[in-house]
């Protein structure tokens, strides 16, 4: 079945196949955020991005197979409701930004940095930090040696624009960051969105002086 990027809260996971990463993708709790589980098809470790609600779910989603990690995209609490559950029924190790950690309740035990690597088994992401939405975003970035690259970007950056900002200059530091460190990638990038349907680079690229132009 092709996926498609698009989950209802309640409904079926959407599963993206590649070669040798699974993409599961849920929406979970009363702000419909996205939930993307990554599975390692060579050694079966998985791990979670964004434990935003409903840890059933999420368990239910995780398996047997069992839970190595859980990155926190960013510390606003929508997206770490189901963390301190998840944590306790699997014994995965956390991991966010450093400069939004001490605002995420579970303890965090890796501290992420610009262009640090993230493995589940053998697939490596890259976390890229954003400030703006909040000072320690983080996006991830698998840059799949099989095909495009492909982006989780918590709030940062959705489908029509960039993630919510309170000023002037947290948007533009933002924009910054977004122009330097993430639309560097190729049009076919796949982008995963912490709410809401899916996109790609090349659809959001020509936007980017209109979003400039806009403001926050």
């Amino acid at each position: 079945m092709t996926y498609s990027g698009r989950v209802t809260v309640g409904g079926p996971a959407d599963v993206h196949e590649l070669t040798d990463l699974m993409i599961s993708k849920v929406a979970v709790g009363p702000m419909e955020n996205n939930a993307y589980l990554l599975r390692c098809r060579a050694t079966g470790e998985q791990l979670l991005i964004d434990a935003a609600n409903e840890p059933r779910t999420l368990l239910n989603l995780v398996g047997e197979d069992g839970l190595v990690s859980v990155v926190t995209t960013h510390r606003h609490g929508d997206h770490w409701q189901a963390l301190g559950e998840v944590v306790e029924a699997t014994g995965a190790r956390t991991l966010a930004g450093r400069y939004d950690a001490e605002g995420i309740p579970v303890a965090t035990e890796v501290l992420v940095e610009d262009g640090d690597t993230i493995r589940v088994g053998r697939v490596e992401l890259t976390a890229r930090h954003l400030v703006g939405h909040t000072p320690g975003s983080i996006a991830l970035v698998y840059d799949d040696p099989h095909g495009h690259p492909h982006l989780f970007t918590g709030d940062c950056l959705f489908p029509g624009g960039p993630g919510r900002t309170t000023s002037t200059e947290e948007f533009t530091s933002l924009m910054d960051g977004l122009e330097e460190k993430i639309f560097p990638l190729p049009d076919e990038t796949w982008v995963y969105p912490g709410h809401g349907n899916d996109t790609t680079l090349g659809d959001e690229r020509p936007h980017l002086p209109e979003w400039r132009a806009r403001g926050w």
